[in-house]
């Protein structure tokens, strides 16, 4: 269980706050795409979620080279070494008026934000297991998922306040706060015993250890998919609001009022997976993800988006799927690599980001006069997600057979 330092409620918040400074990072940034756009000079106005995704892939790289370290070094080095990566690119992002450069610091904010978060999860594992873990960790993405709710309200007031550039000032005074409470409050987690000395080939042994279990693949794999559909919405939500649907003032309240939507799933999945299990839930919540897309294609096949009001609901019920997959999928991942902690969420948060941001890319490319191709997106992902989730149950139901 938690060491006594901190109380599992100051444990939870604390983790929230690591995870939250990644999703600052990332949507405080919406509002300010196209002032960002002009003062990079950039053509194409379409590039311009690539800030974005690029921040994603960026995690993922990150991840999988703070996990393996901080099974040898400690999960809080690990932390600190990654906020000063933060610091450099945040630098870079305001001083450069180049928009390749732009796009380097994006990846390198991603590079040093993948040790907050994945040591967060690292962590969290290190501290409980089962279906305990997956309500902590579902706590902790409830809370994280708050952060969205305001974060592009906030980026627009500080936007039209002061300037674009602010974002980036903000997130990193935020960060730093973040990083003394940590730093004065946060036990290590990592036992002695657990660490393992290091050496290059624990990333070789890890990663092969990693793949010999079947289940953390198989949900790893399923995390890639489902975060690959909902990080098409977050690349194109401002381009969807502001541009075919003229929202631009309102985009801050509609996309704080679908975040909210994931939050009430988190929330209920944490109060709701100790007693009916991580895999039942999963279960409920791929199939009407999968319902609800085809659902939207079926009513709107011919590519006429629907009035605000109609898309807005099949965003929140899809959202509010999405809400009990992100900490379960996690949680069922992880829950067989205790002993591999650290390299195990590194390979989990890796594979599926790197996963994600092509399928974002894919998809996002094809929502330019129409919301259609996004949910046309949402059900292929959740389709093949659904197909993994049989054939791994299948594969358990084999092994206990012949047990």
């Amino acid at each position: 269980m938690q060491n006594e330092k901190t109380s599992q409620l100051e444990f939870v918040v604390l983790m929230a706050a690591l995870m939250s400074i990644v999703a600052l990072s990332i949507d405080a940034v919406l509002p300010a795409l196209p002032l960002i756009g002009e003062h990079l000079n950039l053509i194409d106005s379409s590039k311009t979620p690539q800030l974005i995704t690029f921040i994603f892939l960026g995690l993922g790289f990150g991840q999988l080279i703070f996990g393996p370290l901080s099974d040898s070094f400690g999960r809080k080095p690990i932390v600190y070494v990654g906020f000063i990566l933060f610091i450099i690119a945040s630098i870079i992002c305001v001083t450069t008026k180049s928009f390749e450069m732009m796009l380097f610091g994006r990846v390198l904010q991603g590079i040093g934000l993948a040790a907050p978060r994945t040591m967060s999860i690292a962590m969290i594992r290190d501290s409980y297991d089962g279906d305990y873990m997956a309500k902590i960790i579902s706590v902790v993405v409830m809370v994280f998922i708050l952060v969205p709710v305001v974060a592009p309200t906030l980026g627009q007031f500080l936007m039209n306040n002061y300037n674009w550039k602010f974002i980036f000032t903000f997130t990193l005074v935020f960060g730093v706060l973040v990083m003394i409470w940590f730093w004065l409050r946060q036990p290590e987690t990592l036992k002695d015993k657990y660490k393992i000395p290091y050496r290059l080939s624990i990333f070789k042994t890890g990663t092969i250890q990693f793949l010999k279990i079947k289940s953390a693949v198989i949900y790893t794999l399923l995390s890639g998919f489902i975060t690959g559909s909902f990080m098409v919405y977050l690349s194109t939500s401002q381009q969807i609001f502001e541009k075919q649907y003229n929202l631009a003032e309102e985009f801050p309240l509609i996309f704080a009022s679908l975040a909210i939507s994931v939050g009430l799933a988190t929330f209920l999945n944490s109060q709701l997976v100790v007693r009916f299990g991580m895999k039942r839930i999963v279960h409920v919540a791929m199939l009407c993800f999968i319902l609800t897309s085809l659902i939207f294609i079926i009513l709107f096949y011919s590519g006429n988006n629907p009035s605000i009001e109609v898309l807005i609901v099949f965003f929140a019920l899809q959202f509010f799927c999405i809400g009990f997959l992100f900490g379960n999928l996690r949680a069922l991942a992880m829950q067989p690599m205790g002993h591999i902690a650290g390299i195990g969420s590194a390979l989990n948060g890796f594979i599926s980001t790197v996963m994600a941001v092509p399928i974002a890319n894919f998809i996002g490319s094809y929502v330019k006069n129409s919301v259609t191709p996004l949910f046309v997106g949402f059900l292929v992902c959740g389709l093949i997600s659904l197909a993994l989730f049989y054939i791994n149950n299948q594969s358990v139901r084999k092994v206990l057979r012949t047990a």
